[in-house]
Parts: C-alpha cells; sequence; structure tokens
C-alpha cells in the first residue's frame, strides 16, 4: 500500500527542485509557485511518471532535459498553452492534478522518487513490449517442449522395460515429430 506524500514534503521538494533547476517554460515556474502557495491545490497534488494517462496532469521540464517543454493534459485533450493551465488549476482546485517532471536522471534522483507515486492510470501492459512477448512465447513454448519430451521419454522407457517394440516405434515417432515442430521454430537468443 502507498503511504500518502505529506503536504510539506512535496511543498519541499518543489522548493528544491525550483532552486537546483532552470525550467524550459518560464510559466512552469509561475505554476509551481502557485502551488507551493495555495495549501489546496498542494494536497492535490501527484509527482507521477507518464501523466499522459491521467485525467489532469502537466509536464513541466527543465533546460538539461531533451523532453518536451510542457504540456497540460485534461480529459484527453492536450495544450501547451501555460495560461490555460494555470487558469485550470485556479478554478479547480478540488481535484487532483498529476505532475511529471523531467530533469536529468530523474529516474535516479532518490528525493525526486520520494515524492513520486505510482501512476493508477498507466495501463497494466504499458511496460510490456513486442520483444518481451516475444521472449515470453518462445519461453513457454520451449518449457511446453520440455514438459511433453520429458513424458514422451518416460513412456518409451516404459515401452522398453515392457519390450513392447510397437508402443516404442510410436512413440519414438511422436518424439521425433515433436522435436521437428520445436527445431523448426525460431530460438531464444541467449543475452
Amino acid at each position: 500500500m502507498n503511504t500518502p506524500i505529506s503536504a510539506q514534503d512535496k511543498k519541499s521538494f518543489i522548493q528544491w527542485f525550483l532552486k537546483n533547476y532552470q525550467l524550459k517554460k518560464r510559466e512552469s515556474v509561475w505554476i509551481l509557485n502557485y502551488i507551493l502557495n495555495h495549501q489546496q491545490v498542494l494536497n492535490k497534488v501527484h509527482f507521477v511518471r507518464d501523466v499522459k494517462f491521467c485525467p489532469r496532469g502537466i509536464v513541466i521540464t527543465s533546460q538539461c532535459s531533451s523532453e518536451v517543454p510542457f504540456r497540460f493534459y485534461k480529459d484527453h485533450l492536450v495544450t501547451t498553452d501555460a495560461e490555460k493551465t494555470f487558469h485550470d488549476i485556479r478554478m479547480n482546485q478540488d481535484e487532483n492534478l498529476y505532475i511529471q517532471l523531467n530533469f536529468s536522471k530523474s529516474h535516479q534522483h532518490s528525493y525526486y522518487a520520494s515524492v513520486t507515486e505510482e501512476n493508477p492510470f498507466v495501463p497494466d501492459d504499458y511496460f510490456v513490449t513486442k520483444k518481451d512477448r516475444l521472449l515470453a512465447k518462445k519461453l513457454l513454448d520451449k518449457t511446453v517442449f520440455e514438459y511433453k519430451k520429458k513424458i514422451l521419454q518416460q513412456k518409451i522407457d516404459h515401452a522398453l522395460d515392457e519390450l513392447d517394440q510397437e508402443r516404442f516405434i510410436k512413440l519414438s515417432n511422436e518424439l521425433n515429430k515433436l522435436e521437428e515442430m520445436f527445431n523448426d521454430q525460431p530460438k531464444l537468443q541467449k543475452q
């Protein structure tokens, strides 16, 4: 369970951030200062990653990052107009506001991590790539193949123990077909 971040911790972090980073868009400084000075808004602020999935969120970027300077998302609409954003924040102080800060090595920064919350709006499969899916399928295929092969080998051993030549030949053919099918598939690349 996530522990809520206190308003004081968020306030201290924003003050530190403004002191240590120059922002690409000066209006971003105004917005962060407004948040700092309005407890009601500060209580509704949540620092998250991938704010584009949130119902209401801002992307603010420092000079040291190559990301977009500023974006405001609201109900699937996007604007780069900081004045509209400021107006929305002032008029909707009781709504949650999600903020994504882009600055050099932000994902590795411990202070940012201490105020960052898990984004509840990111789809479950967002971080699963096509390559991940392909590797998972190949691993599953290999596991199923190994299991079927083991079972067939046990049955072949049992047929040998029983001196059942007909069953031995049938099971050996099944094993050969299984191995041919598996060998025709692309193999897992060793990393």
